[in-house]
């Protein structure tokens, strides 16, 4: 089974082209659900789906065809169906703090339910094997970007702190309850936590393999989706997530240079899809133009999936390589960049506004740096065989 994450900042097209993937996979004869992790819905109406419809399934599958699902996931069912007793604490918790019951069922959900559950999908899907592709439309890149890092999160909170925490409850809770009012949580309250762990062991395998988990950002061609697009390239693959293309959409068509409204924006986004060449390098780029239309319905979907992929395979990874990584020695720190054409002669290495910019003849390559290590400067350059090596030592040093 392969898994497709699409991310990107807020209203640069992740559903629709989600959506438009989904459907020409369907078409090439894969088994293919698309999955809505946005709360803010909108997967349904890419599909032109009556929300009536999309109201009876209750957050589950819909059909589209023979080989297309699509599912909205509706956080509401899912603590129903396996946030039950935490969220019931939650609730009670909140209400007895005096706050409005209304307000209490709403602050039960807790920041970071809707990505867990959503992995829970990813594994479940994933370990039934009834699909061939599982597309994920994620939220905006925040949020994406704790989707993938929840497993991790989740791993470390089992093994450090759950057993410690539920064994002080059980200790402390008939004692707490003869002083206090407030709710102890009970032990089914750590039963459900633990349960519902136990679901989605070896999701961060699946999501870290290259072979079977690919993300795919979705930019338009402006400075501040660009600045973006590059934290969430520099997040994924931090936490080893492979980024196998960026799509860049919404581009103006180069006849849109002759008229006098358009003439500055085409010239400010060839000038970004230039920056985009050497922000994501080597990193397929996909481009894809604005459209005339509203990309509703069937039809619409399909021709957006000919001006992605052409004749391609969306189900193919196209990258499967780390651009780079980071790596540390002791106290010192290094950037690994692949870059296998390199020469010494004409090669620099700066740094500036946070990130570091190698350029060698024609070839530049932007780097941005993780907030640790924002205050290091690269000291020394060296080629490794089909790899650059920059070391960083804190500024001064």
């Amino acid at each position: 089974m392969r898994v497709i994450l699409f991310s990107g900042k807020g209203g640069v097209g992740k559903t629709t082209i989600s959506a438009s993937t989904a459907y020409r996979l369907s078409q090439l004869g894969y088994k293919t659900i698309v999955v809505s992790l946005d709360p803010a819905h909108s997967l349904g109406d890419a599909f032109d789906i009556p929300e009536s419809e999309k109201i009876k399934a209750r957050g589950l599958p819909i059909k589209i065809n023979d080989k297309l699902y699509i599912q909205e996931i509706d956080i509401q069912e899912e603590i129903d169906r396996y946030w039950g007793d935490v969220y019931r604490f939650l609730e009670l918790l909140f209400n007895t703090t005096g706050l409005d019951k209304v307000v209490s069922e709403e602050l039960a959900i807790l920041p970071g339910m809707e990505e867990v559950t959503s992995l829970l999908y990813v594994n479940k899907y994933y370990k039934e094997g009834e699909f061939d592709v599982l597309v994920l439309d994620l939220p905006p890149t925040g949020e994406s970007l704790r989707f993938v890092s929840m497993p991790t999160v989740l791993k470390w909170y089992m093994k450090k702190v759950f057993n410690v925490e539920r064994t002080i409850f059980r200790v402390a809770r008939p004692v707490a309850r003869r002083i206090t009012d407030v709710p102890i949580p009970d032990d089914s309250y750590f039963q459900a936590l633990e349960n519902f762990y136990e679901k989605l062991k070896g999701v961060d395998e699946i999501l870290i393999d290259p072979e079977i988990t690919s993300v795919r950002l979705v930019a338009n061609p402006e400075k501040m989706v660009l600045k973006e697009s590059q934290r969430a390239f520099l997040y994924f693959n931090l936490f080893g997530v492979n980024v196998d293309a960026v799509i860049v959409n919404k581009v103006l068509p180069t006849e849109a240079e002759e008229c006098n409204t358009f003439h500055k924006w085409v010239s400010m986004q060839r000038k970004y899809l230039e920056d985009i060449k050497a922000l994501f390098a080597p990193v397929p780029i996909f481009t894809v133009p604005m459209l005339e239309d509203e990309v509703v319905g069937l039809e619409k979907l399909s021709i957006l999936a000919n001006l992605i992929y052409g004749d391609k395979d969306p189900s193919h990874a196209f990258f499967k390589e780390k651009p780079y990584e980071f790596l540390q020695e002791k106290d010192k720190y290094f950037v690994r960049l692949r870059a296998p054409f390199l020469t010494k002669e004409g090669l620099s290495v700066l740094k500036a506004d946070g990130e570091i910019t190698v350029r060698w003849r024609n070839f530049k390559s932007h780097i941005m740096l993780p907030r640790k290590l924002r205050n290091y400067d690269p000291v020394s350059a060296k080629i490794e065989g089909d790899y650059l090596i920059i070391e960083l030592l804190p500024e001064g040093t």
